[in-house]
């Protein structure tokens, strides 16, 4: 009998038969020796049919035929992927074939994809299911993979959850979109003056990213700026200068003064002034030395990529879409070059670390970084990594952190500039974590004068630690950079050399305004984040604690959730500067579903429904029970939209929308 290995694509098929040794013929569709068959799905082979499968008259849009919940939910081939369905099909139920190997992506949708094939390719129960789970497509992986596979069945609750998450994205995407068409869908055309009718289209995780650009939009719209007064001195201290703040801390004249914006600054320049010329008088400005405090700073590695991570590093780096980035990672890890990329994980676990010098090692055949990997191996650096917190197997749920894997490097040549460039930050980050702390030399002073306190503070690198191989631009922030330099090392030794009641001359005293800025917009990546990091505020301590570690959407899924509401022209993105903002008609879906279905906004709807997905993939409850109240909501939230009378309002709301667009404010 002959085992049959099952991939999710071609490129991983080819992986697995040179792991595995198949070096039979090829075939239409697979590969063939005398022990051995490796096939694959081109993605997904298989879908969830329209509501006009299961009956003709559903095909046209009606209030009558809504809310519409199947009894049993019905699967169909893609069209254009029947050819490759077929071949599968023949070799999952082929008699010479003993036991089938699950290879596609180890996550709830690779999961998905291959348990539709097998639901309809009708695959023979008595045959023996095994599933393949693993993190890169090295040899050493595919093979351990194989060996440690175990039976199917262990996954079934994966496969509960992944049909239940298929089907509440079907019932919610098919039941709302319906309604608020059919409701409201005449009065968006209409205002728009759009001759072709199009659906209002909303999801249970598409809409509330919607929610969260267009609420920042208005907040940046809404924002109204204040100006602040600051009183700086120039302080000069052994042939160099620094400037120290006022601050009306307790024992100011101006302590919880009304006058104040806040403690470092007034809110009207007359008052700022009124201070400023007690501070001018007399001369020579002899400020005395109140408190000194010096102490060393140590500043960890960051943590290791997860995908959201790294799409937000990729945005402002490359200024690249977190959708182009996933395509990027996603060929590396095909070539072998890092491990599987959709993880929500900023850790490794037990196991990989006992073995994690294979990959640095690897990478001292990688010219850019090969002087740090030599080094991490001479000094042995690696070894204790499993007692740090960049170790961690409670924070891992399928795949731990983005890691190269010290493989594949022969690929590199040929590999596209950002590629490259990809590449090379994940690397930088890694080995970063086999590094010691970078360390600052820290100094504060506290200065007296007239009975006021100035303050200042300063930061210098001393030790770069792990910033070496961190590098500069390529990995950290402007700001970051800005900091270290801004002092230097001497200035820093003389103000730690000071005394209490040492006197240090001000050369002058100056006014700087400023004013307060609005909160930035989204990027593609700082969203991508914001998704991950959703629902912190929920009140409900069970459902915030869930939200933590899965935030909206998957790490599989937000990129795609962002590219669709830019394909559908609810957001708009800046390819420069990758920053996202709603068009005027996403703001008017935006008020539709505001006073519609409200809860498609709140990151706790989707809170409570990843925390149901949750218990049926740890088998805490059932998918039936899950599926009763998921079809509970959407039967609900159908005949409440049904019920509403409220078209005539919205003009109101679209016409303030649009007053902002035609001035031209949104750039």
């Amino acid at each position: 009998m002959k085992n049959l290995y099952i991939a999710e694509k071609p490129s991983v098929a080819r992986e697995f038969a040179r792991a595995l040794k198949v070096n039979g013929k090829n075939h239409d569709g697979y590969m063939e020796d005398a022990d051995s068959i490796v096939t694959w799905c081109v993605g997904h082979l298989v879908t969830m049919s329209y509501p006009e499968v299961y009956d003709p008259a559903l095909k046209k849009w009606s209030m009558d035929t809504i809310p519409f919940i199947p009894d049993t939910f019905q699967y169909e081939v893609i069209g254009n992927a029947s050819k490759q369905f077929q071949i599968v099909k023949g070799l999952l139920n082929r008699e010479d074939v003993g036991c089938i190997y699950v290879c596609t992506d180890s996550g709830r949708e690779g999961e998905y994809i291959y348990r539709l094939v097998e639901q309809l390719a009708q695959v023979d129960a008595s045959k023996k299911r095994r599933r393949v789970w693993i993190d890169s497509q090295t040899e050493e992986e595919i093979l351990r993979g194989v060996r440690e596979a175990k039976d199917l069945s262990e996954y079934d609750n994966l496969c509960a959850a992944a049909y239940s998450r298929a089907k509440e994205d079907y019932l919610m995407g098919i039941n709302f979109s319906r309604v608020l068409t059919l409701k409201y869908g005449y009065t968006v055309r209409n205002y728009l003056k759009e001759n072709r009718p199009g659906a209002i289209s909303v999801g249970r995780v598409m809409t509330c990213v919607l929610g969260m650009v267009v609420q920042r939009e208005r907040s940046i719209r809404e924002f109204v700026k204040t100006p602040f007064y600051r009183i700086l001195g120039t302080i000069e201290v052994d042939g160099d200068s620094f400037e120290a703040e006022w601050r009306a801390v307790e024992g100011s004249r101006y302590f919880n003064s009304p006058k104040l914006y806040k403690e470092n600054g007034f809110l009207k320049r007359e008052d700022a002034e009124g201070l400023l010329q007690e501070m001018r008088e007399p001369e020579p400005l002899l400020m005395k030395v109140e408190k000194v405090e010096k102490k060393v700073e140590k500043k960890n590695p960051p943590m290791l990529y997860n995908l959201a991570d790294l799409q937000n590093d990729c945005s402002r780096l490359f200024k690249i879409s977190p959708d182009e980035t996933l395509r990027i990672v996603q060929e590396l890890y095909e070539k072998k070059m890092l491990t599987y990329p959709r993880t929500d994980a900023r850790v490794l676990s037990t196991a990989v670390s006992k073995e994690i010098q294979k990959n640095i090692s690897g990478l001292r055949a990688y010219p850019v970084l090969a002087p740090y990997a030599e080094h991490i191996m001479e000094e042995e650096a690696y070894k204790g990594i499993a007692k740090t917190k960049y170790v961690n197997d409670k924070q891992i749920t399928d795949h731990y952190a983005i890691i190269p894997t010290g493989q594949g490097l022969n690929a590199w040549n040929s590999l596209p500039p950002t590629a490259k460039g990809v590449y090379e930050i994940v690397a930088r980050r890694f080995l970063s974590v086999f590094y010691p702390p970078a360390e600052y030399q820290k100094a504060s002073l506290t200065l007296e004068w007239k009975g006021e306190r100035f303050f200042a503070n300063f930061k210098v690198l001393y030790k770069q630690g792990f910033l070496e191989v961190a590098g500069t631009a390529s990995s950290r922030k402007k700001n970051e950079e800005e900091e270290e330099t801004k002092f230097s090392p001497e200035l820093i030794r003389y103000i730690a050399s000071l005394k209490k009641g040492s006197q240090v001359g001000a050369k002058s005293f100056d006014i700087k305004e400023g004013e307060t800025k609005p909160p930035s917009r989204y990027t593609s990546g700082t969203l991508v984040i914001a998704m991950e990091k959703a629902g912190s505020d929920i009140e409900e301590e069970e459902l915030r604690d869930y939200m933590k570690g899965s935030g909206i959407g998957t790490s599989a899924t937000r990129a795609e959730i962002i590219k669709k509401l830019i394909h559908i022209q609810y957001m708009a993105l800046n390819k420069k500067t990758q920053v996202v903002t709603p068009t005027l008609k996403g703001e008017m879906i935006y008020d539709i579903v505001y006073y519609s279905i409200n809860a498609l906004l709140q990151p706790k709807l989707t809170a409570s429904w990843e925390k149901g997905l949750g218990q049926v993939e740890r088998g805490e409850i059932t998918e039936e029970h899950y599926m009763k109240i998921l079809e509970d909501f959407v039967v609900k939230k159908t005949e409440l939209v049904k019920g509403l009378q409220n078209q005539n309002a919205f003009t109101p709301l679209f016409d303030r929308a649009a007053v902002y667009y035609k001035k031209g404010k949104q750039k």
